[in-house]
């Protein structure tokens, strides 16, 4: 049985129009699919409000569920029409479930706390774009992505049983398609061998659809972005792109490490390791062909590629009997930073200091700082930003820096890196 999966974002689903695209989408082919969904627009950002603002002051923001909730039933009674008192509470029923988990879940536990509330923007998405397709005659059928992505409790980053997820994938997914051709679930989401909900972390829908494309040996793997393809540099940060048309998988694992916002990190090697291309096209001009990320070995076209994050945090670690900074700190250093789940985006280390930059998270650097400065003198800037050159030339250097104050510069021969002042 051929299955291809196909992923769709938050920018794909953020309206009735939206949905009604990707209505339209998925009825240009028939063929056995896994449909992947992000949450709407930018449900992830608010429920991420809550959930920070619950575990600062344990208090609920009524106001800002309540318009969340007015958002997507907004989009409910464009989509259904007369019909949509039905589905209205339908929804309304998920929404008292995030309330309840809300109050019920405790606030010593960050990412616990974080996977517990933000994953409900994935279930109010699916639950919607799926009752739409059925209200409109397109057969399919909803499966929860818990069910079928097996974790770890590393919460807010879970890490994937593989074999268990196969195994789930094989007993569930399976007969299902066999009964119905389109499988609607979350993306983002995993479950635990205890059934608590899990995250794979941020923007890991695109992940999801890799998992699934590697435990199913899917025939291809789609991405639906408002953007013709892989692009060279985000176009709202530079005016003059390029579509990238072909990139091998080592290039895009390169690309997704260095943050390109369109690529999930983990998200390339399950495809690599099962040859299974990844077709990123847009939801926009879905007729066109888009960027591929195959096994070609050649970079078409060869072109230096921009990645940018801002909300860096650069901290400069010393001994506090100014010592130099070995080996064995250094492993205790990358201790605390794993404990706290940090990924590192940069470092630098000289004789007497230890330098790292990472994005920031202000309800996590406190404990981190705190917890560092036990042996450590600690010295720290924010509101950084993280330049990076994939197939740098003097030019592209040249005019990615002009008036901005470079902190660290660091060169490799593929990859540049420029932490700077953010001028915005």
């Amino acid at each position: 049985m051929k299955v291809f999966v196909e992923k769709f974002g938050g920018a794909s689903v953020n309206s009735a129009d939206a949905v009604r695209n990707v209505e339209r989408i998925l009825r240009q082919e028939n063929k056995k699919r896994v449909v992947v969904i992000s949450a709407m627009g930018k449900t992830t950002n608010k429920l991420e409000e809550i959930a920070n603002h619950w575990f600062v002051h344990h208090s609920l923001l009524t106001d800002k569920l309540e318009a969340l909730q007015d958002y997507h039933n907004e989009i409910i009674y464009s989509l259904f029409g007369e019909d949509a008192l039905a589905y209205v509470e339908k929804i309304a029923g998920i929404f008292n479930k995030l309330k309840q988990r809300i109050l019920a879940v405790p606030t010593q536990d960050y990412n616990f706390l974080y996977d517990s509330i933000v994953s409900f923007g994935e279930k109010l998405s699916t639950n919607i774009v799926s009752l739409y397709l059925n209200y409109k005659g397109f057969k399919n059928t909803l499966l929860s992505a818990e069910k079928i992505i097996k974790t770890d409790n590393n919460y807010r980053d879970a890490n994937v049983d593989w074999q268990e997820s196969r195994k789930a994938c094989e007993s569930l997914l399976t007969p299902l398609l066999s009964q119905c051709d389109t499988v609607i679930t979350q993306g983002f989401l995993g479950g635990s061998k205890e059934m608590l909900t899990t995250t794979l972390g941020r923007e890991g829908s695109d992940y999801s659809a890799a998992i699934i494309s590697n435990c199913l040996e899917a025939e291809s793997m789609t991405i639906w972005k408002d953007v013709p393809g892989l692009l060279n540099a985000d176009p709202k940060r530079l005016e003059h792109t390029t579509k990238l048309e072909s990139i091998p998988f080592a290039e895009a694992i390169e690309l997704a490490y260095y943050g390109a916002s369109i690529i999930h990190p983990k998200s390339i090697k399950p495809l690599e390791n099962k040859s299974i291309t990844l077709h990123i096209k847009s939801f926009l001009h879905p007729e066109e062909s888009g960027s591929k990320v195959c096994a070609d070995k050649k970079l078409l076209p060869v072109v230096p590629n921009f990645i940018f994050k801002d909300r860096q945090i650069l901290l400069s670690i010393s001994a506090k009997d100014m010592s130099f900074v070995a080996e064995r700190n250094i492993a205790s250093i990358f201790e605390i930073l794993a404990k706290h789940k940090i990924k590192v985006n940069l470092m630098q280390n000289s004789a007497i200091s230890f330098s790292v930059c990472f994005d920031e998270n202000v309800n996590i650097l406190p404990k981190l700082l705190e917890d560092l400065q036990e042996n450590y003198k600690v010295r720290y800037n924010s509101d950084l930003q993280l330049i990076t050159i994939r197939h740098y030339t003097k030019e592209s250097i040249r005019q990615t820096l002009a008036n901005k104050q470079v902190i660290i510069e660091q060169h490799s021969r593929k990859t540049a890196q420029f932490l700077v002042y953010n001028t915005k």
